[in-house]
């Protein structure tokens, strides 16, 4: 279901000058040994980033994930990244989440650096934030302009790659702006921002009790503190 959509973002972040890295020994790949589902994981470095994460897992037809944040080097105070994209398919549900995560919640943040996801959000009516998150506090580290849907197979093969490509495609133009402006905040405060991030995201993650059934807690334990949200403190 999401391979195109990892197809189209490796090949953007090839073009971008991405290089690989490796992610912790025995996270980049582990398979269930009860079910029959496989995680895959990449870490990149990229110019003007100083992490970038993928994650793909496949669980056949019952489930498919693909996930992914971008951290900006601590000198740039953009918003991260983030991409969640569900597909269950015994029930024929998406659920889909594409965000420019932001540091501050403050009016002149969010003017500094909102102006094109706005602009995507109006030309993507169908895919607008109305319902509100489950899991995490809406006002900390979410955009009043994220993208989120919940629909089935139309929205994922007509609505949905349509508005991921111009997200990815808005992004990117976001960063290049950036590099011409100076930050709002300072570097050690942006490094504390992420981290906060990351201790925020790894105790709300509702992807871990998921990734806890199918790979075992332990190794799940690693991934969500060594992987997805390093610097959150690990139980």
């Amino acid at each position: 279901m999401f391979d195109p959509f990892l197809q189209e973002l490796n090949s953007k972040l090839e073009r971008s000058g991405a290089q690989p890295v490796a992610p912790p020994e025995g996270l980049a790949e582990c398979r269930s040994p009860k079910r029959q589902s496989v995680i895959q994981s990449w870490l990149w470095r990229v110019p003007g980033f100083r992490r970038w994460r993928v994650t793909r897992m496949d669980a056949g037809d019952s489930l498919q994930v693909l996930n992914s944040v971008a951290y900006p080097e601590y000198n740039n105070d953009q918003p991260l990244m983030g991409i969640d994209l569900l597909w269950f398919g015994t029930r024929g549900k998406l659920v889909a989440v594409l965000d420019f995560q932001p540091l501050l919640q403050d009016q002149n943040y969010l003017d500094t650096y909102y102006q094109g996801l706005k602009e995507l959000i109006s030309r993507h009516p169908d895919l607008h934030g109305a319902e509100a998150m489950r899991s995490f506090d809406p006002n900390q580290y979410f955009s009043p302009w994220l993208l989120f849907c919940r629909g089935g197979a139309e929205e994922a093969q007509e609505s949905l790659p349509r508005a991921f490509t111009a997200f990815l495609d808005c992004y990117w133009q976001l960063s290049a702006e950036t590099s011409q402006r100076t930050s709002i905040v300072t570097a050690e405060k942006v490094k504390t921002l992420q981290e906060a991030y990351n201790v925020y995201s790894a105790e709300r993650d509702p992807a871990h009790g998921l990734f806890s059934s199918h790979f075992g807690k332990a190794w799940s334990d690693r991934f969500l503190h060594e992987f997805l949200f390093p610097s959150s403190p690990q139980q």
